[in-house]
């Protein structure tokens, strides 16, 4: 069985807590030594996705996926991305729709299930250089993008060689249910509003296509996503969105080593999304389980700046 237990990962002292371990990165840790030369490439719908590139001249390539209303510069990319490049590889940061800093063209902008724009992203990168291995990293909602595709599409990428995927909400139905407790109110709310921003510059390119009306009533993702993100996306509801663009119905598809790292104490992960059974029956699926780590958390304190999340990535992919 591919389960890594007990996990390598042991936080440090006073930052054992879910809390703290998923907002002090994202609040206090800064990343240098990172530079980004952005590309931007258009998909088959005739939209855009903005690529940040940072690179050392390797012939190996890691593809990465920030987390819903993340961009490429966030401290857990910017990480991620200065390890690759410390140990030879090329980091490609891709932002999702609408996330680099400019509204995308169309009236839809991204989702938890779109893998068409990770597929896009990596159409390109084989197209425009030849990599001897291309891995995949992705966090939160990236990572249920990266499994899912993984899980659709690996067996036809030959230079696909493994993945890495943290803080995943493998079954969206009961991440939802669970960001919508009261513990996680501070969460739900800073998203919300994060989002509502998106949804007005919808609103100025767009203005006979989608409003705001009442915006202030949403209170919960599954209330955002019944309004915007199903319709604006093809799906019925938002039930309808989270059953089909949940990863975990196709991690049993995964033919490449992949990596998945879940936090017991991550404060947005259901029960369901730890995938034992899944694991067990894959012997591509690794499974980690560390006993805290919170959401995209992972926290370190060491000379080179590093936290264990980037550690461990390189430990897996570079085997």
């Amino acid at each position: 069985m591919p389960l890594f237990s007990p996990s390598s990962y042991s936080p440090p002292p006073f930052f054992s807590h879910g809390h703290v371990q998923t907002i002090f990165p994202a609040l206090f840790r800064k990343v240098h030594g990172v530079s980004y030369q952005r590309e931007r490439i258009s998909t088959p719908d005739d939209d855009f996705l903005d690529l940040d590139w940072s690179t050392t001249g390797a012939n190996r390539l890691a593809i990465l996926s920030h987390g819903l209303e993340g961009n490429s510069n966030r401290s857990y990319i910017l990480g991620m991305a200065r390890a690759l490049n410390r140990r030879g590889w090329d980091a490609l940061a891709w932002n999702f729709r609408g996330c680099s800093g400019e509204p995308n063209r169309s009236i839809r902008f991204y989702h938890s299930g779109a893998t068409e724009d990770l597929h896009a992203v990596v159409a390109h990168v084989e197209a425009r250089k030849s990599y001897a291995a291309i891995v995949l990293i992705g966090f939160s909602m990236g990572g249920n993008i990266t499994l899912k595709y993984l899980g659709e599409r690996s067996p036809h990428i030959a230079a696909l060689k493994a993945a890495v995927a943290f803080s995943v909400p493998c079954d969206l139905r009961a991440g939802s249910i669970k960001m919508a407790e009261f513990s996680n109110t501070i969460y739900m709310i800073r998203f919300l509003r994060t989002l509502h921003h998106k949804i007005r510059n919808k609103m100025r390119l767009m203005p006979a296509q989608i409003n705001d009306i009442g915006y202030r009533q949403i209170k919960t993702f599954q209330q955002f996503d019944d309004r915007y993100t199903a319709p604006l996306h093809g799906f019925e509801n938002a039930q309808d969105y989270y059953r089909k663009a949940s990863c975990k119905q196709f991690l049993k598809n995964i033919s490449i080593p992949a990596l998945l790292i879940n936090a017991r104490n991550d404060p947005f992960l259901a029960p369901s999304c730890f995938p034992l059974a899944e694991a067990q029956h894959n012997p591509n699926l690794y499974l980690e389980i560390p006993e805290s780590g919170g959401h995209v958390g992972f926290i370190d304190f060491n000379p080179a700046g590093e936290y264990w999340s980037e550690q461990r990535a390189m430990q897996f992919i570079e085997v």
